[in-house]
């Protein structure tokens, strides 16, 4: 019991992602796409409270953005099976673009997880931007029917989102969360730091 107490507010809410994602899987599985749409809303909002009330209540740490991270990518993973459950035709229609953005996708977790042992937590602003494109377009998808132009944009901005990720991570030697992107990763004295102690 012990380690829940050190998580705070905003970990609580990244938290929430994670063990509700059973929840999402189950509702799934008995074609409830109504309540998974619902539920799956709900994940998605939390992904914008936590940062903000980590932000706004000082309450930034590794731990903190580790656990964000891993929230994001497993509601991201049950968002897509839950398109692909509920728009199989959809998917079935538009599977090249999709694997076209999963495999640059797949070669940054695995770059980051054979450079750092674990996902990266950058937090670009091109990431947060790629994030709500991604859920804006997989809620209305569900609601309602998928849509073209939201769908052309994800692949857009999900593919350079991708490749800024690649970047920084080549740019940074240890791990590093909270990077705004390339053009704040040039002025980061973390950044700095490490290219000074590799070159003495």
């Amino acid at each position: 019991m012990n380690i829940f107490k050190k998580f705070n507010i905003a970990d609580w809410f990244s938290f929430y992602r994670i063990v509700v994602s059973p929840l999402l899987v189950i509702f799934i599985w008995f074609d409830l796409r109504l309540y998974f749409t619902w539920f799956l809303l709900i994940s998605f909002c939390t992904d914008m409270i936590d940062g903000y009330l980590a932000r706004k209540l000082n309450l930034i740490s590794p731990r903190g953005s580790q656990l964000d991270s891993v929230g994001d990518q497993i509601t991201l993973v049950v968002g897509i099976i839950g398109i692909y459950r509920f728009e199989a035709e959809f998917v079935k229609a538009n599977l090249v673009l999709i694997l076209i953005v999963f495999m640059p996708y797949f070669i940054q977790m695995v770059y980051a997880y054979l450079k750092y042992g674990r996902a990266t937590s950058f937090h670009t602003y091109l990431a947060k931007l790629s994030a709500i494109l991604q859920g804006i377009f997989v809620i209305s998808s569900l609601f309602f029917s998928p849509s073209y132009a939201l769908f052309y944009a994800v692949i857009v901005f999900s593919l350079v989102e991708t490749f800024e990720e690649i970047t920084l991570i080549y740019m940074y030697d240890n791990w590093a969360s909270d990077v705004k992107g390339i053009y704040w990763a040039l002025r980061d004295k973390r950044r700095q730091n490490n290219s000074n102690q590799n070159n003495k």
